[in-house]
């Protein structure tokens, strides 16, 4: 007779023998699908391929990687599993795009981008793979902007003369980057290393701040003045948004989505008058303004229909 827990102990070895076999069944096709992909865009590339993609250079590629990002990010907004899975693989097929034009130039190759993403991940996170202690995820990118502070001042040539100081918190930062994001990075960064607000009220005195200076600034009647008084009310907003641990792009674009949805409804409403928006009078637009909010906000009855 067996002992009292051996059958448990077989039936659990079966399942992880099971386990292990799926995973590395799975991980085999992956790297299968994945090969072929690459294969693909190769043939593409390569002599007789499609003109279309033999003219293409890093500097012709780049509005598609802008669009596919935007486009991947709608996909998520709309919670469409399909879509995102689509966008994602246009997305995967940029990275490959990008990665193929280099190998071509001996610059580098997929393989290359695949090992320096994994090997970053390894050093960024000694808290999973190594011996420090993170407890929190604040703690983590903590440790994350100290990790790469330091990558970067390793890569720095040395006496090389740097435009900007080797371990400023806000290397890496691209000025290329929509305003919008690149207020939230560096803002992001510098709350990093501790450079924040203690409370939400401070910034909401900021704000009252930016407000008054912008009043004194149209007062004036300087454009350059009352310019940059509003991109510090806009770097302020950004700054709340983060602080409030909200992303201050997706948040505009829920925003902007609302405001399109309830325009159009009003648009709507008024064609059905046989009217036009610009025939209205402003308190008639106020008023299909409020209707449309009213409408946007009517909880959806899950009664059946009588």
């Amino acid at each position: 007779m067996l002992p009292k827990n051996v059958g448990a102990k077989s039936a659990r070895r079966q399942i992880h023998r099971v386990r292990n076999a799926n995973a590395k069944s799975s991980a085999k096709r992956i790297g299968k699908l994945f090969e072929d992909l690459v294969a693909v865009q190769a043939r593409l590339r390569a002599p007789g391929g499609c003109p279309w993609d033999r003219e293409q250079t890093h500097a012709t590629l780049k509005t598609y990687l802008i669009e596919e990002a935007y486009e991947t990010l709608d996909a998520i907004e709309r919670a469409n599993p399909q879509d995102m899975a689509e966008e994602l693989g246009d997305l995967l097929l940029q990275v490959l795009f990008h990665s193929d034009l280099a190998r071509e130039t001996g610059s580098f190759d997929i393989s290359d981008v695949i090992t320096g993403i994994h090997d970053k991940m390894i050093r960024r996170h000694p808290h999973v793979f190594g011996t420090v202690k993170a407890n929190t995820s604040g703690e983590v990118l903590i440790n994350w902007a100290k990790l790469k502070a330091k990558e970067k001042e390793s890569a720095s040539p040395k006496g090389a003369a740097a435009k900007e100081p080797a371990t400023s918190a806000l290397n890496g930062v691209p000025r290329n980057l929509p305003a919008l994001l690149e207020a939230y990075q560096l803002t992001r960064r510098a709350a990093q290393v501790g450079f924040d607000w203690d409370r939400v009220e401070g910034i909401f005195e900021k704000l009252e701040e930016e407000i008054k200076e912008l009043r004194e600034a149209m007062a004036s009647a300087d454009p350059r003045t009352v310019e940059e008084e509003l991109g510090d009310l806009l770097f302020t907003i950004v700054n709340l948004a983060r602080f409030l641990k909200h992303d201050p792009e997706v948040t505009l674009k829920q925003s902007n989505l609302k405001f399109k949805n309830r325009f159009q409804e009003m648009e709507e409403v008024a064609l059905h008058s046989g009217l036009k928006l610009s025939e209205l009078s402003k308190e008639k637009l106020e008023a299909l303004w409020t209707t449309a909010k009213r409408k946007e906000r009517a909880p959806v009855s899950m009664e059946p229909p009588q």
